[in-house]
């Protein structure tokens, strides 16, 4: 496997990222893969999904999100899943233009947030012909409103209507933690890598946390058919909860496959990542 450094243009920003090549002589189908909520793309080291991709002949980009990690983008730690998937459709065309890439044989992976990211895209952009969602986030509103008291959620709210008039004085973008200190998130990141401990910071923009209520990014997911869905969930998910992962996926349509791991959010990265990374492959080998 070769790996490149890899740069290319989104809504005005410049994002780089690595390409990661088969040995061999292309064209190769490609993939185009983000990490998940605050991530960037050193934790792929960490569990190299690209490694087991280029055993089956399937090249990949991964790439720091916008505002994020070795990219362009202000204000910097945003979080703007929109903006996100966007650069999904110009890595897209990114690999599409690229000489070594077969640019009918393009496929997208996700996890986490970057998981409904990808039912996002595939729903609208048929340039891909076969998409992976791991671990996926279904609803950030529901999401948020699971993880907060209500008086808990209202207080949240009025922090976001307070960083809006800063702003609109001129004042700096509000930070926070993206992750508490004591959190499993935290934990599995300073697992990662010593070069993802390095670039990977544990804070986001207060206004991340308001997009992330208005993402329904599964809210078209009967888009995606003809393109075939794989959904891999972790069954003891509670960060991205299984049941809405388990809902979504009976609105999809064929073709469709569903695959369960037992474990909570991270196990897909952890214990069981050989079946994770293996569902995948197969996946991307069978339908590109």
């Amino acid at each position: 496997m070769r790996r490149e450094d890899v740069e290319f243009e989104s809504e005005g920003n410049t994002l780089r990222g690595w390409l990661f090549l088969p040995d061999g002589d292309g064209p190769f189908a490609g993939v185009v893969m983000t990490a998940g909520f605050a991530g960037v793309r050193e934790g792929f080291l960490g569990h190299p999904y690209q490694a087991v991709f280029a055993e089956a002949g399937i090249a990949s980009v991964i790439y720091d999100h916008a505002n994020c990690g070795d990219s362009d983008g202000l204000p910097r730690q945003e979080l703007d899943p929109i903006l996100q998937q966007r650069g999904y459709h110009d890595a897209i065309t990114y690999l599409a233009a690229h000489p070594a890439i077969d640019a009918d044989r393009i496929g997208i992976w996700g996890t986490s947030y970057s998981g409904g990211h990808v039912l996002g895209v595939a729903s609208s952009d048929r340039r891909v012909k076969a998409v992976v969602s791991q671990a996926m986030t279904i609803s950030g509103h529901r999401n948020l409103r699971l993880r907060h008291t209500p008086a808990g959620y209202r207080a949240l709210r009025a922090s976001w209507e307070a960083d809006r008039l800063r702003r609109a004085c001129g004042e700096a973008p509000t930070l926070v933690q993206a992750f508490a200190d004591d959190s499993q998130s935290v934990q599995f990141s300073m697992s990662r890598p010593e070069a993802h401990r390095k670039n990977w910071r544990n804070e986001i923009t207060l206004r991340s946390w308001e997009h992330y209520d208005r993402y329904e990014p599964a809210a078209f997911i009967e888009r995606i058919a003809p393109t075939p869905l794989l959904m891999i969930v972790g069954i003891g998910d509670s960060m991205t909860p299984a049941e809405d992962a388990l809902a979504a996926f009976e609105r999809a349509l064929h073709p469709k496959k569903l695959i369960t791991v037992p474990g909570e959010h991270y196990a897909v990265y952890n214990h069981q990542f050989e079946a994770t990374s293996t569902a995948a492959r197969d996946w991307f080998a069978e339908h590109l």
